[in-house]
């Protein structure tokens, strides 16, 4: 298996994309509007997308919410050129880059969601992201994630070990993002959302291998 980095990896598959999504993953014409129906539904609430790709949870949440505002980061311009041809009009900030490197203004957010993206990164990556996030909501503001998780600490331990393998044989910078799943399990997500400040993490759905947890 041949490691492609990961803003390359997502923009190789722009065409297709958002099919490949909604049919390919269990659940996921369920846990889509779950996860939106679980953001704040005041107008003008304003809510941070951690990796919004193409906006699939933003269609469902912008039909709920048309006054919503949204600021979506993702590494892929692509990805992103194609969210903004969806939703003309609505009130709307894209940024090109890195949620970890992205700097966040403390007490902007209503809420922050984010769906299938965060499965790439270590514990220790998280916690230094999710600390900077909940500095960024306001004081009842909460984080929606559903994402992908390891069912159990040996197969969550294999996808790190495995990852690190393929870095090493293919010469890669061990520092570098590649396109790779590496899931924590549900409980170490909620115990990295403890750690970094949030009073609880819920699990609040479960669709196969894939989790909404809530956190505040």
């Amino acid at each position: 298996m041949k490691l492609e980095r990961m803003d390359d990896f997502f923009a190789a598959r722009l065409k297709g994309y958002d099919g490949h999504m909604l049919t390919e993953i269990e659940g996921a014409g369920e846990f889509y509007p779950y996860t939106a129906a679980l953001l704040p539904p005041e107008r003008g609430a304003c809510v941070l997308d951690l990796g919004c790709g193409t906006g699939l949870e933003l269609e469902y949440y912008f039909a709920l919410n048309g006054e919503a505002s949204v600021t979506g980061i993702d590494l892929s311009a692509q990805m992103l050129a194609a969210l903004e041809r969806k939703f003309t009009g609505r009130n709307i900030r894209l940024i090109c880059g890195s949620y970890f490197d992205v700097p966040l203004e403390a007490g902007r957010y209503d809420a922050a969601v984010s769906v299938e993206s965060l499965h790439h990164f270590t514990a220790a990556q998280k916690l230094r992201l999710y600390r900077k996030l909940k500095a960024a909501l306001t004081d009842n503001g909460y984080f929606v994630l559903t994402d992908y998780f390891a069912r159990s600490a040996e197969e969550e331990n294999f996808y790190f070990s495995e990852l690190a393998r393929l870095k090493s044989e293919q010469g890669l910078d061990p520092n570098a993002f590649y396109h790779y799943d590496t899931p924590l399990t549900a409980e170490h997500e909620a115990e990295v959302l403890k750690k970094a400040g949030f009073a609880e993490a819920m699990v609040m759905g479960s669709w196969g291998d894939t989790r909404t947890i809530l956190a505040r």
